[in-house]
């Protein structure tokens, strides 16, 4: 009687320690999704705030100006690996203005960050390049 009780013991740890590695995978890749999610609104948000401060505060070329740096540089301490935004003149219909950036237009900012993921399971997919862009309307005269 006490031997059937030793063996059961034994299956039971191998058969714990089998779904526990299943367990911590899957827990690891939730984790690393919640991550990927949270740097894919991050980069939204760090698009939308760059184009708001770029349309008061346009600078002397799209992006120039202080207070516009001074958001790029805030954005970049809150998501890892931003890239620098790009930044383009547009008309309501979206396209490119090719003269003078006037009150009426809008500044479109797009900005890239790439994520890699650390789970080995996600890990295959490689670099995701979150990406976002926003535009606002213009609303002081440049200078």
């Amino acid at each position: 009687m006490l031997r059937t009780r030793d063996r059961n013991g034994g299956q039971a740890l191998v058969e714990f320690s089998l779904v526990l590695i299943v367990f911590l995978v899957l827990m690891m890749a939730i984790v690393d999704l919640g991550r990927g999610i949270y740097m894919y609104n991050g980069v939204s948000q760090a698009a939308r705030e760059v184009a708001r401060v770029t349309s008061v505060h346009p600078g002397a070329t799209l992006g120039t100006s202080t207070q516009t740096k001074g958001v790029i540089a805030t954005q970049k301490g809150l998501i890892p690996n931003l890239k620098d935004p790009s930044f383009a003149c547009v008309d309501i219909d979206a396209s490119v203005v090719t003269g003078d950036c006037e009150p009426g237009h809008r500044v479109r900012v797009t900005i890239v960050a790439p994520y890699t993921p650390v789970t080995p399971v996600l890990g295959l997919v490689g670099t995701w390049n979150m990406s976002s862009t926003s535009s606002v309307e213009i609303s002081v005269e440049l200078p």
